[in-house]
């Protein structure tokens, strides 16, 4: 049966956005529930969740680390980090994030520890940083949760020398549903517009943290989570939290 071309409007993209969503939790949720254990596991332990990603796929990462509602103990991975971290030139290569390089060094600047895991966010999956990242996660021994677009991934050919893509190295393996290409709506003579892989990985995001809140809810005690900082007596409730982890997370221009 041929699919029905979407209409290029607001509303039709809000509609297909909760069809997506909707799909996601029906379809992801035993992999969601797998890194929610993941994660609550870590807060257990005392370690950090970091959250790496490039592209438009850094707006997850930032919605896993540092955010309102969120747990305290997470760390942004970004590759500012090599400017403001590493050393690394700020007039460097534009495309920094299809290097292998990129990705080995990153790690090796991300403080991590043994009672840690990584979330990778990558909608295609195939760039050389964040493959090398994701390999060198792997090494150290870390619980490696992806978030990524199967049909997107499947549909290329890595850029990293192994050949190998995100997806295949995942301890926890989340698909965001997204199409080859991201975008889902139609253009008149072809093409397509209006990305959606935003809006699910930020909704899985949520989603295991909402759950692992829950898991740690369970056992007592109130979760280590940041209140807004638009509200009052935030800012004293936030730094406490932060400073039982110094030197493990980042919070900055970056």
């Amino acid at each position: 049966m041929t699919e029905q071309p979407l209409g290029l409007d607001g509303r039709t993209f809000a509609a297909e956005a909760v069809r997506q969503i909707q799909r996601l939790a029906d379809t992801q949720w035993d992999a969601i529930t797998e890194a929610a254990e993941i994660v609550a596991k870590v807060v257990r332990a005392d370690g950090v969740i970091h959250a790496f990603g490039t592209g438009h796929s850094e707006a997850t990462a930032m919605e896993i680390a540092g955010r309102a509602g969120g747990l305290v103990g997470t760390n942004k991975v970004s590759l500012r980090d090599l400017v403001f971290v590493g050393g690394v030139d700020p007039d460097a290569d534009p495309h920094l994030e299809r290097d292998p390089q990129t990705g080995r060094r990153l790690f090796e600047i991300t403080p991590t520890s043994p009672q840690d895991a990584v979330v990778v966010i990558s909608n295609s999956g195939g760039n050389g940083s964040i493959v090398e990242f994701a390999i060198a996660v792997k090494e150290a021994g870390l619980p490696l949760i992806a978030i990524t677009s199967l049909a997107h991934s499947s549909g290329i050919t890595s850029r990293h020398p192994s050949g190998k893509r995100l997806f295949e190295l995942a301890d926890v393996l989340i698909d965001n549903g997204a199409p080859y290409g991201d975008a889902i709506l139609d253009l008149p003579g072809g093409g397509k517009a209006a990305g959606i892989s935003s809006v699910t990985s930020a909704t899985a995001a949520e989603m295991i943290n909402a759950e692992a809140l829950a898991r740690l809810v369970q056992d007592g005690g109130t979760p280590p989570v940041y209140l807004s900082a638009n509200i009052p007596d935030a800012d004293e409730h936030n730094h406490k939290l932060e400073d039982h982890y110094a030197g493990r997370i980042r919070r900055g221009p970056f």
